[in-house]
């Protein structure tokens, strides 16, 4: 899946989007996804100056979008009408800092899944090495809140 689908499914736009391509999807099981962590990322020049890290949240939230991704490749139209909303962090934990330059591989598992409740187990790892694992749950967003849809033509990320 590469960022246009990516794109069509999230409701996030320039410069939350935290996914870059997604590598592989089992519906209702796992997702596997890629952040390119460029140096140019508008949360560097404050964290930290000369000693660059990609803030512990935005690993979380990278993550929950990469969740988000599975949940519409599981139930489409019933996430493309209602969205998937970051309902809980039970869990996180991090074991090495992400910094520019870093390419942020991105592993998420359904672990349950109950009505409108999901419950995930997440890892972000660069070069093969844990930077972050987290346990955290997703719901269906509100009924009344449309997705934005995909970008209209000539409109780029």
């Amino acid at each position: 899946m590469k960022i246009e689908d990516i794109l069509e499914r999230l409701p996030h736009r320039f410069p939350f989007v935290l996914v870059d391509r997604v590598l592989e999807v089992e519906a209702g099981k796992k997702i596997v996804a890629i952040k390119n962590v460029s140096y140019n990322e508008p949360y560097f020049p404050g964290h930290f100056p000369g000693r660059p890290l990609m803030p512990g949240v935005l690993q979380i939230e990278a993550l929950a979008q990469a969740a988000c991704l599975l949940c519409a490749a599981t139930q489409k139209d019933l996430i493309a009408r209602r969205g998937v909303v970051l309902a809980g962090v039970e869990k996180a934990r991090f074991r090495r800092p992400v910094v520019p330059g870093d390419q942020a591989r991105l592993e998420v598992e359904v672990a349950a899944q109950r009505g409108p409740l999901w419950k995930f187990e997440g890892r972000l790892l660069v070069d093969g090495e844990v930077c972050t694992e987290i346990s955290f749950s997703a719901a269906l967003g509100p009924a009344d809140v449309p997705h934005p849809g995909p970008l209209p033509k000539g409109e780029g990320v």
